[in-house]
């Protein structure tokens, strides 16, 4: 990836950070986007000569100055759509803002953000979008409906645009973690012990144990599944839905 620009959205920690880490071993010149200024320029430190600047990707305004402050230090040539959220809420108390705030985040903050690069990438004749979704995008899953709903969204809009500009040099895939050991499982444990009762150990457990390899995922092997689809051999590889889930969606 020598000579290549990556953006990494919601790159401060996580997954996000993970795929920074990654393309930038791999040679590209990573910026990395979040809400956060203090953990994204935190994450500056173990990236050499990455850039980092913040973003809320569900507002225009926002996204649209962040993307064109980072275009000024060389044309992007690849994005991954990595920034989200989800909240969970029996379907009956899912409230309109809450679904829309879903969307706006996870399903929104990707278009709004592919709108920004991918003229330049067709122009060039090159680029590379990942869309991190999850197996939330190719499942359902009980009490997350808006995010399972924003999901599918960014599944089907990857399809979309990865025919749309089949013969102009760029790809658009996305990537569907299972459960990864990150924040956002951490908060589903925190959530499940103090509903059920039950230890944190064993609610981890129950999360692990819809992965039939019995565990949880690693940030670094959703980033390992990125770079691949990131790199300049491959250019075959489109429209796809890759699962890091051990399994648990074929």
């Amino acid at each position: 990836m020598q000579g290549l620009h990556a953006v990494v959205t919601g790159g401060g920690s996580g997954i996000g950070a993970a795929i920074a880490q990654a393309l930038h071993a791999a040679g590209a010149h990573v910026t990395v986007m979040g809400r956060d200024e203090a953990r994204i320029r935190a994450r500056l430190a173990s990236l050499p000569g990455a850039f980092a600047t913040t973003v809320d990707v569900s507002n225009a305004d926002s996204v649209r100055a962040a993307f064109e402050a980072v275009a000024l230090l060389s044309p992007i040539d690849i994005l991954v759509n990595n920034a989200g959220a989800v909240e969970t809420q029996p379907f009956g108390r899912t409230s309109l803002e809450l679904w829309q705030r879903t969307l706006d985040v996870n399903l929104t903050g990707t278009f709004l953000c592919t709108q920004q690069v991918l003229p330049g990438m067709t122009e060039r004749g090159f680029g590379r979008i990942v869309n991190i979704a999850s197996t939330a995008a190719l499942k359902g899953y009980a009490y997350v409906a808006a995010y399972c709903a924003a999901k599918h969204g960014v599944l089907g809009m990857t399809r979309a645009l990865a025919l749309e500009v089949a013969q102009k040099g760029v790809t658009v895939n996305a990537v569907c973690p299972g459960y990864t050991q990150t924040a956002i499982v951490d908060e589903a444990v925190a959530k499940i012990v103090a509903k059920t009762g039950r230890s944190a150990e064993q609610a981890r457990a129950e999360l692990a144990s819809a992965n039939p390899q019995g565990r949880l995922v690693t940030p670094q092997e959703v980033a390992g599944a990125v770079s691949w689809l990131c790199r300049r051999e491959s250019s075959a590889i489109t429209g796809q839905a890759i699962a890091v889930a051990g399994g648990e969606v074929m």
